[in-house]
């Protein structure tokens, strides 16, 4: 742990503290943090969190998007402790397997939170007293870029979360990735709309972390409200917004004065359908880049940004510095890009795009940004060549744009046939009567596999299922056709709005 023959980890706090001391660096609310005023809360921090602790110790955080949140996160950087943020909305028992798994050795939270959890003596740091620090002396040497900085759990489709871990030097290739994008996406006179969720690798470091790389103004909002965050947009003239598609659907329906200043909206964690694209576009003259990437990756690994900005449906192409194939389920490599060609065997057949696309196949991909496997022992991580496969499925359209189309623990095998949930959710999504359906496996005695449908009614009357299954099979082949269609009044989700298929499994 910092090794001096190591190259030391970026401190981008620190960095930017030094050539922008009274240029804002957060805004929240009423309050405004200097960068200069940043660098010292965050001094304060890492010293009350090295005290009792030792250097790669876990410091688990649960705030949302607050200045306490920015200081206890850099703070424990800083410190070479490592970061483990989690979801304020967990349950006791989530929060508990988290910190037992992790070895938590302290507990940044509000005494809300404290009190729910069972700790044992000196874990707990109240948020109010993260400052409470009379010296930053008693911070730690600078950790190596190679050393651990954060761990991230995964949601994860059935189970028990996996904590993907991510170094120092992930987190900043990420940032050095993006920023050979031209025209650039984030710069250091951006003000950025905050409001992803900090305990998720997109809040955290293309949105956080990107405001602290690049020295740029962050607006923190800790939960989303659309008229709320409008407001916010239009009152500190913020000119980067990084959202889901949620808060993209929300916002198509204001006037384009609240967008006025906004010169980049970046949407990511999740698909974003044509049609809200279109409503956005139309409300506020401003089109939305398209990124892919995941919790492993810190996490971008390929937008729009480089490809065809204007192109909806597609997740463009890889970030300069990432190398990306599509891969068959028998090793073919049907596709692959990047900036450096991947090592490939002579014996590898290589089946490039022809004019109307590839077939689908894996994403693998390869670059400094990938995580080094999950907690605590690397497992599952890159392999010794250094590609990962991600699990996603996509495609290669014609013009050499990615187009995603589902994970690979969610493909259905119906008597041998791929079908993949992602097509049926977009037919019966385009019914009017549908405000959201998620599909998944069930089994089946004749089929081996079939698709089963999950459907939040949007009207009253609600559609019956005959109803839905006649406008299915308008669209579908009789064998991607949904062996049942249930109503549901909700499904559950993810804090950045992707559905939970585990729970309903």
């Amino acid at each position: 742990m910092g090794d001096l023959t190591e190259e030391p980890a970026v401190d981008p706090v620190r960095a930017a503290a030094r050539t922008r001391p009274d240029a804002a660096a957060l805004i929240a609310a009423d309050t405004t943090l200097t960068w200069s005023d940043l660098d010292r809360h965050v001094d304060l921090a890492a010293a009350r969190l090295s005290e009792g602790t030792q250097a790669g110790d876990r410091v688990a955080i649960i705030l949302g998007n607050t200045p306490e949140f920015v200081a206890a996160y850099f703070g424990t950087l800083r410190a070479g402790r490592v970061a483990v943020p989690l979801n304020p909305g967990y349950t006791p028992d989530e929060v508990t397997y988290a910190l037992a798994d992790c070895g938590a050795a302290r507990v940044v939270a509000d005494d809300a939170v404290l009190g729910r959890l069972r700790l044992g003596q000196g874990v707990a740091v109240p948020s109010h007293s993260l400052l409470a620090a009379e010296s930053p002396a008693g911070a730690a040497a600078a950790p190596a870029a190679t050393d651990l900085a954060v761990l991230l759990y995964t949601s994860g489709t059935s189970g028990r979360p996996k904590g993907a871990m991510l170094t120092h030097r992930a987190l900043a290739a990420n940032h050095d990735q993006l920023q050979q994008i031209d025209p650039p996406v984030v710069g250091p006179g951006d003000v950025v709309l905050l409001a992803i969720p900090f305990f998720h690798a997109y809040g955290l470091n293309t949105g956080l972390g990107a405001v602290a790389h690049h020295g740029a103004c962050g607006v923190l909002v800790d939960r989303f409200d659309p008229a709320l965050t409008l407001g916010l947009i239009k009152e500190h003239q913020v000119t980067t917004v990084v959202g889901v598609p949620s808060m993209y659907a929300a916002w198509s329906a204001s006037p384009a004065t609240f967008f006025a200043s906004v010169r980049t909206s970046v949407c990511g964690a999740a698909p974003l359908e044509p049609e809200v694209a279109a409503r956005f576009a139309a409300a506020t003259g401003r089109t939305i880049l398209i990124g892919y990437g995941l919790t492993e990756t810190a996490p971008v690994l390929t937008t729009t940004a480089v490809s065809d900005r204007e192109k909806v449906g597609s997740i463009g192409r890889p970030l300069p510095g990432v190398s990306l194939l599509l891969r068959a389920s028998d090793g073919t490599v049907l596709w692959h890009d990047g900036t450096a060609a991947p090592e490939l065997a002579d014996d590898v057949e290589i089946d490039l795009a022809e004019a109307d696309g590839t077939d689908p196949g894996e994403i693998v991909v390869r670059g400094a940004n990938l995580f080094s496997g999950y907690w605590p022992d690397g497992r599952g991580g890159p392999g010794v060549d250094g590609w990962w496969g991600t699990g996603d499925i996509a495609y290669a359209d014609a013009e050499g744009d990615l187009v995603l189309v589902d994970r690979i623990g969610e493909l259905i095998l119906v008597n041998g046939f791929n079908v993949y949930p992602a097509e049926i959710e977009r037919v019966l999504d385009a019914h009017p009567g549908v405000a959201e359906s998620a599909v998944l496996a069930v089994p089946h005695e004749l089929t081996g596999q079939a698709p089963y449908a999950y459907v939040v009614p949007a009207l009253d009357p609600a559609p019956t299922p005959a109803e839905l299954q006649v406008f299915c099979a308008a669209q579908l082949a009789r064998f991607k056709l949904p062996a049942g269609i249930e109503l549901v009044a909700e499904l559950p989700h993810t804090a950045i709005g992707k559905v939970r298929k585990g729970e309903l499994r």
